[in-house]
């Protein structure tokens, strides 16, 4: 099938991947995106890591019901992790583009 030295080779190219997979991963950790709920009134940023950096509430949202503010951060929240979700899998997919072979639907890193 192969022969030493495209062996050597593909472990190369595998090597290599690896770094750039660690590279993007490392990178994401610093890209940061923004969830926003209520027009704005409530944003919550964070890494693509789902680490949060900030919390952003307009004052005119502290007098109203509690329920209401908490369901306000939810939906801030999901909609920041669907963001960072989308940017990883960008990011993520641009490394995985030329890679023969990749099951479909298969993400990375495994």
């Amino acid at each position: 099938m192969f022969n030493k030295g495209q062996l050597a080779g593909l472990m190369k190219q595998a090597q290599a991947m690896q770094d750039n997979l660690r590279k993007a991963q490392d990178e994401l950790a610093t890209i940061q995106v923004t969830g926003e709920s209520g027009s704005g009134m409530v944003r919550i940023t964070m890494t693509c890591k789902h680490q949060v950096k900030r919390v952003q509430i307009d004052a005119s949202l502290m007098t109203d019901d509690k329920e209401m503010l908490e369901d306000l951060m939810v939906a801030a929240f999901n909609d920041a992790a669907r963001k960072a979700e989308v940017t990883s899998e960008e990011k993520m997919g641009k490394l995985s583009g030329g890679m023969p072979g990749l099951p479909g639907g298969m993400k990375l890193p495994f």
